[in-house]
């Protein structure tokens, strides 16, 4: 384990221990993001999302198929049928962290209940759980065991939305007739106190967890969020929670696209509608004016396992867009869909180890780094960490390479991969670099600058 890797691993490890005191973020931090609940995951910048449950046996996405059915697709009742099938007897837990590790992933979030209400842990409240399939055991706390001996954070995935449960909708009915829920029925109280149970187990039983990734989907104010949050608050004090449950969280989370500026508070980016693209600032702004947040996205189309989804991004793409986040000030969260086996298919995982193997190189340039001083280059993205500035090259030049808009005095120039040293020339915002004939990296090759 080299010197990089093991430092980001204690500060990560520090910030979580720390909970409700005070915590000053590394070097290369504004001021106004020295928040120590926020801290370790504006660093950690890259985390592993798992899409996971009985739907995986059946190739099909996680509970929309119940709530958007289609002629030809699977039926609720042999959907409602999976759980008496479900035997992920291979799964490893220690496999899923290590594989994240692997990948230089910082933290990973796991689907604890999605919409159709099955519980991957051993819930009190309900029969609807991992326990009471063939399987039998919890997985959540399996896996919590094993993130906690590896200092891998875990947050927890819940969905407010649950088609399962007869105080959120009238189960007499097709769950595609009322999957919103129905919270002016006289059951909706009863709900939202089942949800308090089952987050409060979640908070209690399974050690420290780093966030909780809500998922409410439309009309979100019917979940009383302000209940929620108090009660994480008081609970864990030191857990994140995102911005789905009706009112605003730690951190935003677009879906399945990248914002194309700076996010900032002023505008609201959550959600799957990338037009929100267009009222996104060109600009680099105030540290105080910046928006946390979070892109999640797939390897593949689907979130869950599908043996049909052969439509893989490649590593390339997959690193890029990780470069992508960064230089916006972002996280990303790359989703793998297990195999109801509880492997991971080798597809997902050779492209994870392909991103590893290249942060390996390159890590300095994302985490602990934020927005960069430079955007909207066209082959060209930057990060930045106190004086150093990260120029992540996607086309490299045939002839030299320039950079306009740089104010800081550079003082050093070098290739990441190598330790090369560039020479370069800066006159009155613009810098020009002379590179190597051939890039030191196929995906993204890294100049590191050193500034007054």
């Amino acid at each position: 384990m080299n010197a990089n890797v093991t430092a980001r691993r204690d500060f990560i490890k520090l910030a979580l221990a720390a909970s409700s005191l005070p915590f000053i973020p590394s070097v290369g931090f504004a001021s106004a993001f020295a928040d120590d609940r926020t801290a370790w995951y504006r660093a950690a910048k890259f985390g592993m999302f798992i899409h996971w449950g009985p739907y995986s046996l059946a190739s099909v996405e996680a509970s929309w198929p119940i709530m958007r059915p289609t002629p030809s697709g699977i039926t609720e009742a042999e959907y409602r049928e999976l759980p008496k099938r479900f035997n992920p007897a291979k799964f490893d837990p220690y496999a899923f962290v290590d594989l994240a590790r692997a990948a230089g992933q910082e933290y990973m979030v796991f689907t604890t209940k999605h919409h159709d209400g099955f519980c991957m842990f051993d819930s009190s409240y309900t029969d609807y759980k991992i326990t009471k399939s063939p399987y039998g055991k919890d997985i959540v706390a399996q896996l919590s065991a094993a993130a906690k001996q590896a200092d891998m954070p875990l947050g927890f995935y819940y969905s407010p939305p649950d088609l399962h449960h007869p105080a959120f909708r009238d189960t007499s009915k097709l769950a595609k007739d009322n999957w919103h829920g129905e919270p002016l029925r006289p059951e909706w109280p009863l709900y939202l106190d089942y949800m308090q149970l089952q987050l409060t187990e979640l908070l209690t039983k399974y050690g420290p967890v780093a966030l909780i990734w809500f998922d409410g989907l439309n009309n979100q104010e019917k979940y009383d969020g302000v209940r929620f949050l108090d009660l994480i608050r008081k609970l864990q004090p030191a857990t994140l929670v995102n911005d789905r449950i009706g009112v605003p969280g730690d951190y935003q989370t677009p879906e399945q696209f990248i914002p194309n500026a700076i996010p900032t508070k002023d505008v609201v980016i959550s959600g799957v509608d990338p037009n929100i693209q267009d009222k996104l600032k060109p600009t680099v702004p105030k540290p105080e004016d910046f928006q946390l947040w979070e892109t999640c996205m797939t390897i593949n189309k689907t979130w869950a396992y599908n043996m049909h989804d052969h439509e893989y991004k490649s590593a390339q793409f997959l690193i890029r867009g990780l470069v992508e986040v960064a230089s916006r000030g972002g996280n990303f969260l790359l989703n793998v869909g297990p195999q109801s086996d509880g492997m991971i298919q080798p597809e997902f995982q050779e492209r994870l180890r392909a991103i590893g193997d290249w942060l390996t190189v390159n890590g300095e340039s994302i985490y602990g780094t934020t927005y960069g001083p430079v955007q909207r280059m066209a082959s060209a993205r930057t990060t930045a960490k106190g004086k150093k500035v990260f120029i992540h090259v996607f086309d490299w030049p045939s002839s030299g390479f320039e950079v306009n808009g740089l104010e800081a005095k550079v003082i050093s120039a070098r290739l990441l991969a190598n330790g090369q040293p560039l020479r370069f020339r800066q006159t009155e915002g613009k810098l020009q670099i002379d590179l190597p004939s051939q890039p030191p990296d196929p995906n993204v090759s890294v100049i590191a600058l050193r500034t007054l």
